[in-house]
Protein backbone atom coordinates (compact mmCIF):
# COMPACT_ATOMS: atom_id res chain seq x y z
CA UNK A 1 0.00 0.00 0.00
CA UNK A 2 2.81 2.41 0.87
CA UNK A 3 4.65 1.71 -2.40
CA UNK A 4 1.43 2.34 -4.28
CA UNK A 5 1.01 5.77 -2.62
CA UNK A 6 4.63 6.72 -3.33
CA UNK A 7 4.25 5.74 -6.98
CA UNK A 8 1.02 7.68 -7.22
CA UNK A 9 2.69 10.77 -5.73
CA UNK A 10 5.66 10.48 -8.13
CA UNK A 11 3.32 10.15 -11.12
CA UNK A 12 1.25 13.11 -9.91
CA UNK A 13 4.30 15.30 -9.37
CA UNK A 14 5.74 14.32 -12.76
CA UNK A 15 2.45 15.19 -14.44
CA UNK A 16 2.41 18.56 -12.69
CA UNK A 17 5.96 19.37 -13.81
CA UNK A 18 5.22 18.32 -17.39
CA UNK A 19 2.03 20.37 -17.43
CA UNK A 20 3.98 23.43 -16.27
CA UNK A 21 6.45 22.93 -19.11
CA UNK A 22 3.88 22.72 -21.89
CA UNK A 23 3.30 25.62 -24.21
CA UNK A 24 -0.07 26.88 -25.22
CA UNK A 25 -1.49 29.15 -27.86
CA UNK A 26 -3.56 31.90 -26.28
CA UNK A 27 -6.94 32.65 -27.82
CA UNK A 28 -6.62 35.20 -30.57
CA UNK A 29 -9.02 38.01 -29.81
CA UNK A 30 -7.32 40.51 -32.06
CA UNK A 31 -4.85 41.69 -29.44
CA UNK A 32 -1.18 41.73 -30.29
CA UNK A 33 1.35 40.02 -28.03
CA UNK A 34 2.58 42.30 -25.23
CA UNK A 35 5.99 42.95 -23.59
CA UNK A 36 8.02 45.82 -22.24
CA UNK A 37 11.49 46.76 -23.39
CA UNK A 38 13.95 49.06 -21.70
CA UNK A 39 16.96 50.82 -23.21
CA UNK A 40 20.00 48.99 -21.87
CA UNK A 41 22.77 50.55 -23.92
CA UNK A 42 25.96 50.06 -21.99
CA UNK A 43 24.30 47.26 -20.01
CA UNK A 44 25.47 43.74 -19.29
CA UNK A 45 24.61 42.34 -22.72
CA UNK A 46 27.01 43.11 -25.54
CA UNK A 47 27.31 42.40 -29.22
CA UNK A 48 30.30 40.52 -30.51
CA UNK A 49 32.04 43.16 -32.61
CA UNK A 50 33.81 41.87 -35.69
CA UNK A 51 34.59 45.43 -36.77
CA UNK A 52 31.91 45.59 -39.45
CA UNK A 53 29.60 48.57 -39.72
CA UNK A 54 26.54 46.38 -39.22
CA UNK A 55 27.86 45.03 -35.91
CA UNK A 56 28.70 48.55 -34.73
CA UNK A 57 25.08 49.62 -35.33
CA UNK A 58 24.03 47.19 -32.60
CA UNK A 59 25.96 49.24 -30.04
CA UNK A 60 24.81 52.63 -31.33
CA UNK A 61 22.79 54.09 -28.41
CA UNK A 62 20.49 55.90 -30.86
CA UNK A 63 19.58 52.62 -32.60
CA UNK A 64 16.60 50.50 -31.60
CA UNK A 65 19.04 47.58 -31.62
CA UNK A 66 20.70 48.93 -28.47
CA UNK A 67 17.52 48.00 -26.57
CA UNK A 68 18.08 44.36 -25.61
CA UNK A 69 15.98 43.82 -22.50
CA UNK A 70 12.28 43.05 -22.82
CA UNK A 71 10.22 43.24 -19.63
CA UNK A 72 7.00 41.36 -18.91
CA UNK A 73 3.99 41.72 -16.67
CA UNK A 74 3.54 39.42 -13.69
CA UNK A 75 2.93 35.79 -14.67
CA UNK A 76 2.78 36.69 -18.36
CA UNK A 77 4.62 35.96 -21.58
CA UNK A 78 2.55 38.41 -23.66
CA UNK A 79 4.49 40.96 -25.71
CA UNK A 80 3.17 44.51 -25.38
CA UNK A 81 2.40 46.31 -28.67
CA UNK A 82 4.41 49.40 -27.75
CA UNK A 83 7.62 47.34 -27.91
CA UNK A 84 6.98 45.51 -31.18
CA UNK A 85 9.12 48.05 -33.05
CA UNK A 86 12.21 47.05 -31.06
CA UNK A 87 11.60 43.33 -31.59
CA UNK A 88 10.97 44.03 -35.27
CA UNK A 89 14.28 45.92 -35.55
CA UNK A 90 16.16 42.95 -34.09
CA UNK A 91 14.31 40.52 -36.38
CA UNK A 92 15.11 42.59 -39.47
CA UNK A 93 18.74 42.91 -38.41
CA UNK A 94 18.95 39.12 -38.07
CA UNK A 95 17.21 38.63 -41.44
CA UNK A 96 19.79 40.93 -43.06
CA UNK A 97 22.75 39.27 -41.28
CA UNK A 98 22.34 35.51 -41.65
CA UNK A 99 25.58 34.68 -39.80
CA UNK A 100 24.51 36.50 -36.62
CA UNK A 101 22.96 34.45 -33.81
CA UNK A 102 21.17 35.53 -30.65
CA UNK A 103 20.46 33.89 -27.33
CA UNK A 104 17.12 34.82 -25.81
CA UNK A 105 17.41 34.36 -22.05
CA UNK A 106 14.11 34.22 -20.16
CA UNK A 107 14.01 35.37 -16.52
CA UNK A 108 11.39 35.60 -13.76
CA UNK A 109 10.96 37.26 -10.41
CA UNK A 110 11.27 35.21 -7.21
CA UNK A 111 7.55 34.58 -6.81
CA UNK A 112 6.46 31.10 -7.83
CA UNK A 113 8.20 27.75 -7.57
CA UNK A 114 11.57 27.14 -9.17
CA UNK A 115 10.01 24.74 -11.70
CA UNK A 116 7.18 27.11 -12.59
CA UNK A 117 9.59 30.02 -13.06
CA UNK A 118 11.85 27.95 -15.32
CA UNK A 119 8.82 27.11 -17.48
CA UNK A 120 7.62 30.74 -17.49
CA UNK A 121 11.10 31.98 -18.45
CA UNK A 122 11.09 29.51 -21.33
CA UNK A 123 7.65 30.68 -22.50
CA UNK A 124 8.86 34.29 -22.43
CA UNK A 125 12.00 33.49 -24.44
CA UNK A 126 9.98 31.45 -26.94
CA UNK A 127 7.42 34.25 -27.33
CA UNK A 128 10.21 36.60 -28.41
CA UNK A 129 11.70 33.89 -30.63
CA UNK A 130 8.35 33.28 -32.36
CA UNK A 131 7.82 37.01 -32.89
CA UNK A 132 11.30 37.43 -34.39
CA UNK A 133 10.81 34.38 -36.58
CA UNK A 134 7.50 35.70 -37.92
CA UNK A 135 9.18 39.05 -38.60
CA UNK A 136 11.98 37.52 -40.72
CA UNK A 137 14.67 36.03 -38.49
CA UNK A 138 15.64 32.44 -39.24
CA UNK A 139 14.94 29.80 -36.59
CA UNK A 140 18.60 28.71 -36.70
CA UNK A 141 19.61 32.21 -35.57
CA UNK A 142 17.50 32.05 -32.40
CA UNK A 143 18.47 30.08 -29.30
CA UNK A 144 16.24 30.18 -26.22
CA UNK A 145 17.21 29.44 -22.64
CA UNK A 146 15.39 29.89 -19.35
CA UNK A 147 17.09 30.99 -16.16
CA UNK A 148 13.87 31.17 -14.16
CA UNK A 149 14.52 33.13 -10.97
CA UNK A 150 18.21 32.12 -10.80
CA UNK A 151 19.80 35.31 -12.21
CA UNK A 152 17.92 38.31 -10.81
CA UNK A 153 18.74 41.80 -12.06
CA UNK A 154 17.61 43.21 -8.69
CA UNK A 155 17.93 41.43 -5.33
CA UNK A 156 15.18 43.29 -3.42
CA UNK A 157 11.69 41.88 -2.86
CA UNK A 158 9.48 44.73 -4.04
CA UNK A 159 7.52 45.62 -7.18
CA UNK A 160 10.41 47.59 -8.71
CA UNK A 161 12.79 44.64 -8.35
CA UNK A 162 10.22 42.11 -9.50
CA UNK A 163 9.55 44.18 -12.65
CA UNK A 164 13.28 44.31 -13.44
CA UNK A 165 13.56 40.54 -13.01
CA UNK A 166 10.66 39.65 -15.35
CA UNK A 167 12.58 39.90 -18.61
CA UNK A 168 14.11 38.38 -21.72
CA UNK A 169 17.65 39.41 -22.57
CA UNK A 170 18.67 39.48 -26.24
CA UNK A 171 22.35 38.52 -26.39
CA UNK A 172 24.14 38.70 -29.73
CA UNK A 173 26.80 36.08 -30.46
CA UNK A 174 28.63 34.51 -33.40
CA UNK A 175 29.13 30.82 -34.09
Amino acid sequence: MRKYMIRLMVIGFSSLVLAACTTFSPKSDGDEDKAQVEDRSGGDTHAIDDGSASMRSIDDPSSLLSNRIIYFDFDSNDIRPEFREIIEAHAHYLADNASVRVTLGGHCDERGTREYNLALGERRAKAISRAMSVLGASDNQLYTVSYGEEQPEEQASNEFAWQKNRRVEIIYRNR
